[in-house]
């Protein structure tokens, strides 16, 4: 299941969004706001793993570890997956993982480092012989870069990870709905904490542009105790995003757009989009 906003503590090079983060309170904070592990990864696991298959997809590349549930099931179900995130704190996690199930072949060959979206392809050159069949990029990782050279720096990375016929798989949240007044839902199908979840939403303009969304959350336990943490993230809106990724990929390439995981219906609006494009043949 995409960790959604699982990098959201760290910026794309490295630097932590606010010091609370910096010894590892988001990670420790963030299994409690995702909730139930197994229940939440079901809908999204039958969609990346079926995706992945009709594709013929077997290498992976997960850009947006974080604590390493995605990486997780796509091993389980037997891909080859290579893993990489900017904090080690979140890393540790997933790193615990692997040495307590190292005695199944399959989590003994995966691979997991510290790598920056802007220096990617140096970070990572030793895996990229051949390129990946596809890069994922989910949990509204990518939202946490705010500066839009850098965005577009980082997308180019992912797409020469790829081989030819690659997919890049890449997700936000439909901030179009945040840019006109709404807010971001406290359950979702990234998030299904069983705790009480308090969320508010608000929204930096600068020169008239939404460019900062900051949701700052509230999780109180059973047992009442409070835990509060803050997510800041670039408002992508869903016309912008998808410009973006065509001047990368090209006007010409396979792209698809989901909503939720499903197919894109008038009658329901979304909480998250999902971008599945191609690299051209």
């Amino acid at each position: 299941m995409p960790e959604s906003e699982k990098t959201m503590f760290t910026s794309s090079t490295g630097i932590p969004v606010r010091d609370q983060y910096a010894d590892g309170k988001a990670a420790k904070v963030w299994e409690i706001f995702i909730g139930d592990k197994k229940s939440r990864t079901k809908i999204y696991c039958d969609f990346l793993v079926n995706l992945l298959r009709s594709h013929g997809c077997h290498r992976i590349l997960d850009v947006a570890c974080g604590t390493g549930i995605d990486s997780i099931l796509l091993v389980e179900k037997g891909f080859e997956v290579v893993s990489c995130d900017a904090s080690d704190k979140m890393l540790k996690y997933a790193i615990k993982e692997r040495w307590n199930r190292r005695k199944d072949s399959r989590f003994d060959n995966w691979i997991i480092e510290e790598a920056n979206w802007l220096t990617l392809n140096d970070d990572m050159r030793e895996y990229l012989q051949g390129g990946f069949d596809a890069v994922i990029c989910l949990g509204n990782s990518f939202g946490h870069i705010l500066d839009n050279c850098e965005q577009k720096q980082a997308i180019r990375n992912f797409e020469r990870c790829l081989k030819t016929g690659g997919l890049l798989i890449i997700d936000h949240r439909n901030y179009d709905i945040i840019c006109n007044g709404g807010n971001a839902p406290s359950k979702s199908i990234y998030y299904n904490s069983q705790y009480m979840t308090d969320i508010k939403t608000s929204l930096l303009y600068v020169n008239g542009k939404p460019t900062k969304v900051t949701l700052d959350c509230l999780i109180t336990t059973d047992d009442g105790i409070k835990y509060e943490f803050g997510l800041s993230s670039y408002p992508h809106q869903l016309e912008e995003f998808k410009k973006i990724l065509k001047e990368i990929f090209g006007y010409g390439c396979y792209h698809k757009i989901l909503g939720d995981f499903k197919e894109i219906n008038s009658n329901y609006t979304p909480g998250f989009y999902i971008h599945v494009i191609e690299k051209s043949k």
